[in-house]
């Protein structure tokens, strides 16, 4: 008796993700305030927080200074003149 074999589920069959962040109702109705307090909908709100958000990372990391070698410890300089030739 040969079982045969099941067919995998493939991506294609899976619901796309929402682009819209998962959020609670009361979640969701705090965002509504927001976004009407701004006189905005509730999508022109979400995108430009979303935008805003990606303009904070993107300054961070262009601030963010080179990574700088970290000061060696006292024992490590001890050894590493030690081990020096005279």
């Amino acid at each position: 008796m040969a079982k045969t074999p099941k067919t995998p589920a493939t991506p294609a069959a899976a619901p796309a993700p929402a682009a819209e962040p998962k959020m609670s109702e009361g979640q969701r109705a705090y965002e509504s305030k927001r976004a009407a307090k701004a006189g905005k909908t509730l999508d022109q709100w979400l995108k430009l927080k979303t935008k805003e958000r990606e303009a904070l990372l993107a300054a961070a990391a262009a601030k963010a200074p080179a990574a700088t070698p970290a000061k060696q410890g006292f024992f490590a300089r001890l050894m590493e003149k030690a081990t020096k030739p005279l």
